[in-house]
């Protein structure tokens, strides 16, 4: 039971890189500092003081990007493998403690769970951005960036203190960002199909 809440743990940082990629290794970091959170022993720097600084500098940053317009867009592009590394990273970091676990092993899981659990949900937001962007002309993307920080953070929090909720917080935002997608998507589809469509010719 203990290993799979680890597993649990580990997943929702790595979905919340999905979101804001230093967030949860900020949020890591502090848990490791203050004893809430034990690392792998190959990855120990990553709760050691200079990761605290370099974490907290990079966070504000990349916060602070997301809300100047079309630099948002960039850097959905370049954060999407930057995200999977670093859901990789955590998910590593989380597991680390479970003795049964080979380090093979280990990476191998971080490498399906947690680049997987990041890449979705830096997926969906990538969309949600693209959609937001097109028919509002970014002017809605701040809200969207606002709500991505404040879930980063949430979701980073909740998978230290409590990690089965975190892995529900996780499916649940994944069904309602896909839904979310998928249905802005048509919408703009379908928008595009009137405004290019011919009228029809009287007979």
């Amino acid at each position: 039971m203990e290993s799979l809440l680890t597993i649990f743990l580990g997943l929702g940082l790595s979905a919340a890189c999905g979101f804001r990629i230093f967030v949860p290794l900020l949020v890591m970091n502090i848990a490791a500092q203050s004893g809430h959170l034990e690392l792998a022993d190959d990855l120990q720097w990553v709760g050691s003081d200079v990761a605290l600084m370099v974490f907290a500098v990079a966070t504000f940053f990349e916060v602070a990007a997301y809300y100047v317009p079309w630099v948002d867009n960039l850097l959905d592009v370049l954060a999407t493998p930057v995200a999977v590394i670093a859901g990789i990273l955590v998910m590593s970091a989380a597991i680390g403690d479970i003795a049964a676990l080979s380090p093979l092993l280990r990476w191998t899981l971080a490498a399906i769970l947690g680049g997987g659990a990041a890449g979705i949900t830096q997926g969906t937001t990538d969309v949600l951005r693209l959609v937001s962007t097109t028919t509002t002309g970014g002017l809605g993307n701040p809200l969207l960036a606002t709500t991505e920080n404040l879930t980063s953070l949430m979701l980073a929090v909740v998978a230290v203190l409590a990690p089965w909720l975190a892995v529900v917080m996780f499916g649940l935002l994944v069904y309602w960002l896909g839904k979310r997608a998928l249905r802005l998507l048509f919408r703009q589809k379908h928008q595009g199909s009137r405004a290019t469509g011919s009228s029809p010719t009287p007979s």
